[in-house]
């Protein structure tokens, strides 16, 4: 119809390096949650093993932790928490990321002013769940380099 123009967004991931960012950790995180359906807790077929413990015989605080995240994928929570007790509150954290990463796209998107703000929020956040989730990894780190 004459005069009755609609307008289209279009969006391209290279010009806006927020919303790539945010579409390549979702990616990843979908991609870590099918490592996780795919390999079975019961098969024992993990690919990937723990290094330090093959190195020096030592469990660290990531040990089980593939284990205990495909077993809260298929509901066996107390199981989960056996292999590894940071199995849930990582878990959450890539869940709760997931979620952000499509939420805030979502909301970038809709804004015309104040995408900045939305990001410093989106970072801040995000670094202060980074650092409560993995706290004690960082700390059992630390030990280990000082020793």
């Amino acid at each position: 119809m004459p005069g009755n123009h609609t307008k289209t967004l279009k969006i391209r991931l290279p010009e806006e390096p927020y919303l790539f960012i945010n579409l390549i950790l979702a990616g990843i995180i979908i991609l870590m949650l099918c490592y996780f359906i795919v390999f079975s807790p019961e098969s024992n077929n993990y690919p990937v093993s723990c290094i330090h413990e093959k190195l020096t015989g030592q469990p660290c605080p990531s040990c089980g932790l593939s284990h205990s995240l495909s077993l809260i994928l298929r509901g066996s929570f107390s199981k989960a928490s056996e292999w590894n007790i940071f199995g849930m509150r990582i878990f959450i954290f890539f869940i709760s990321q997931l979620l952000l990463r499509i939420v805030f796209s979502f909301y970038f998107l809709k804004l015309k002013y104040g995408r900045n703000n939305l990001i410093f929020i989106d970072a801040t956040g995000s670094g202060i769940m980074v650092l409560l989730t993995f706290w004690p990894f960082l700390r059992w780190m630390t030990i280990i380099l000082a020793n």
